[in-house]
């Protein structure tokens, strides 16, 4: 068996269309990346599949509220697991069918992943992750004493939910997804960062809080000591003062210039900032190397034609 990759793939990376939306349109679009994966797995590569979950979740709590007279809202760690659920079947018949074309004799399977977190981490005190729909003052105010809410006013266009965001400190299924991989299979883990759980008394507990699924990739990348963790996103490569006249796309950075960029601000904490963080802390907990690139890219990227690596 080949090098071993974490490939993680962004959940506003399915969404090719603003006004496409639907299930399928996202299958399709996730149908095209597979196709790379799979041609990845061909040339020998073991691989572990991440993906984000952001608009879906946000799409699933939207209907949970049209449908509020009716059912009652979905707890957002029950979201996290359902979208983990329905974009891993997207994920894994769709590599299945691209290896069965290919004449590859291997399976994918998805895990519902569960991620530790700290009950003290400060982003429990300090919720800024918006979810869910714009809603009236009223509206904002009745879920904050009903629910439990914190609710933000957002720039003049309603409120909005906000919730934690807290850093994941262990994988609960890490043992499993390890063997599953070391036994041949495709691994289809840690959807949108992971469910986020608290222990108490050895025992688990869902929370209502969101894991940046970059950083749950780079601690999944640590654990089962892959070779190359590599991000998919919108562009191509990362680029310094991006958007301006002097943009300037970089093939390759050292950990040390990916640092000194990211204390100058290049790379926004809304954006690029949280995948280059991902990839400086798999390096320093003893990773291989990095990579940042387009989903349509991946394979051309990792043969290093393409892409942004960022190395020790």
């Amino acid at each position: 068996m080949g090098k071993l990759a974490v490939i993680a793939i962004g959940g506003n990376s399915l969404i090719k269309d603003k006004n496409r939306v639907d299930l399928m349109s996202q299958l399709a679009t996730v149908q095209e990346t597979c196709r790379q994966i799979a041609e990845l797995v061909q040339r020998g590569w073991k691989v572990a599949v991440t993906h984000g979950n952001g608009p879906q979740v946000g799409f699933l709590i939207r209907r949970a509220e049209l449908a509020a007279g009716e059912l009652p809202l979905i707890p957002l760690e029950f979201a996290v697991a359902d979208t983990q659920g329905a974009i891993g079947y997207m994920i894994q018949q769709s590599l299945i069918n691209e290896f069965r074309r290919r004449g590859i004799h291997r399976q994918a399977v998805t895990v519902v992943t569960q991620m530790v977190v700290d009950r003290e981490d400060p982003a429990f005190q300090n919720p800024t992750k918006p979810i869910g729909s714009f809603m009236t003052r009223e509206e904002a105010e009745r879920h904050a004493q009903e629910d439990g809410w914190t609710v933000v006013e957002d720039a003049g266009r309603g409120w909005r939910r906000v919730v934690p965001s807290p850093e994941p400190q262990k994988i609960v299924e890490g043992a499993a997804i390890k063997d599953l991989i070391n036994a041949g299979y495709i691994v289809i883990c840690a959807g949108g960062g992971g469910v986020p759980v608290v222990e108490k008394n050895g025992l688990l507990a869902g929370v209502a809080a969101v894991i940046d699924k970059d950083y749950a990739s780079s601690l999944l990348a640590t654990e089962i000591g892959a070779d190359l963790l590599a991000i998919s996103t919108s562009v191509s490569r990362v680029a310094i003062n991006f958007g301006k006249p002097d943009q300037q796309e970089l093939d390759c950075l050292t950990a040390a210039q990916a640092e000194t960029y990211l204390a100058a601000g290049q790379f926004p904490p809304g954006n690029m900032g949280p995948k280059v963080k991902a990839i400086l802390r798999y390096l320093h907990r003893g990773g291989r190397e990095g990579l940042i690139t387009s989903p349509g890219e991946l394979v051309t990227a990792v043969e290093g034609n393409s892409g942004t690596r960022i190395i020790k």
